[in-house]
């Protein structure tokens, strides 16, 4: 008996025709038909009723149906747990980021891991936060940077990279240039220049406004920082953007917004079960972005599109 056997009887059990399962395991019909023949030899019995029109498991069929799926998922398994003691981790992830993402310790980590690993695929998808969160809990990503408010969803596992405050940014001529703060009423009074809807900036200020019974005027809006910040500087309207995305900007002047309680967060998101290839990619985030306590500000969303 051999391994293989098993995967062409499972294949012709699942298809219940042998054409069917010879083209799923890419051998030709007649080269399945003889192994699993061979298979019924080796075992002593018919596995499969060739009688009528369909390949229809016999009685005895049906018994080794569920030991061979026992067997391949202990051989799959086996092989995960050499893998993992090798270091040779195998597969394909993918990795979302949220749009216009600069942040360089997620580049990092991402070609450490290739050097790595480089048996592992790796493909990158761009969205806005919260359909990369979506993305995550349906499987079809693996890991992924976000932005969001107050705190990472909390059916997911969420490593928070760092949590500032939102702030309101003017040009030096501006009405507000110089206040010590604003309140969110305040600025409702003022046409704003925001980031989108699904992104992490985008529902701070909706949530902090809709908590004090405001609806803020979005005037503008842009998917990078960047745009927001050159909109504003135009004078087009007051930039809402996160503390550190405004640091180092020369053109406008920063306004503390003194009733935002919410802190935006840039985080790293991913399922409960990890595949060993994830887990690896992971330790790899952890080295490049280090040890992630907010108050030590380990990155800012001035270096990402803080999504």
């Amino acid at each position: 008996m051999e391994i293989r056997q098993l995967k062409y009887f499972l294949a012709v059990a699942q298809e219940g025709n042998f054409t069917r399962a010879a083209e799923l395991v890419h051998i030709s019909q007649p080269g399945i038909s003889a192994q699993i023949r061979q298979l019924e030899n080796d075992l002593g019995a018919t596995l499969i009723d060739r009688s009528g029109r369909s390949a229809a498991l016999t009685t005895v069929g049906e018994v080794v149906l569920d030991h061979a799926k026992s067997v391949l998922a202990a051989m799959e398994s086996l092989r995960h747990a050499v893998d993992e003691m090798n270091g040779l981790v195998r597969g394909k992830l993918v990795v979302g980021m949220v749009t216009a993402c600069t942040i360089t310790p997620l580049f990092d980590a991402l070609s450490g891991f290739h050097l790595a690993h480089p048996g592992v695929e790796i493909s990158l998808v761009e969205d806005d936060s919260d359909k990369l969160v979506e993305y995550v809990r349906d499987g079809s990503v693996d890991l992924a940077l976000i932005g969001a408010a107050n705190r990472p969803p909390e059916d997911l596992d969420g490593w928070q990279i760092v949590s500032e405050p939102i702030v309101a940014a003017v040009p030096p001529g501006h009405s507000l240039a110089g206040r010590a703060g604003i309140t969110l009423a305040e600025l409702n009074a003022y046409p704003i220049i925001c980031l989108p809807k699904g992104t992490g900036i985008r529902a701070v200020l909706d949530q902090t406004s809709a908590a004090r019974g405001l609806n803020p005027t979005i005037a503008l809006q842009a998917s990078a920082p960047g745009a927001v910040i050159n909109l504003a500087e135009r004078g087009l309207g007051v930039a809402v953007l996160s503390e550190s995305m405004i640091a180092h900007c020369e053109g406008l002047r920063t306004v503390p917004i003194t009733d935002a309680d919410v802190p935006a967060l840039l985080a790293l998101i991913s399922a409960p079960t990890k595949s060993p290839a994830l887990q690896e990619l992971l330790l790899h985030c952890r080295q490049s972005f280090g040890d992630p306590r907010p108050e030590d500000g380990v990155v800012s969303m001035s270096r990402a599109a803080a999504g």
